[in-house]
């Protein structure tokens, strides 16, 4: 049972081969405009202020509640 879970091995990749895999790999990537980075990058970081607040409230929230608690005991 265990032979047949093994993973089959592949012929090895010279470095040269390796090489050009990767330029052929790294030819293929489209990198984003200007204004689609920046737009992310806004959008990011409103999507962070937002969450930071939100999680201010919950933390300032569960902070109220259980000094209140401490108080009753």
């Amino acid at each position: 049972m265990a032979e047949e879970t093994q993973k089959k091995t592949s012929p090895r990749t010279s470095p040269g081969e390796f090489v050009r895999q990767v330029r052929s790999e790294t030819s293929k990537v489209v990198w984003p405009t200007r204004e689609e980075t920046i737009r992310t990058a806004i959008f990011v970081g409103i999507l962070v202020l937002i969450l930071s607040l939100f999680f201010l409230g919950i933390d300032s929230a569960f902070g109220a509640i259980v000094r209140w608690l401490l108080t009753l005991a």
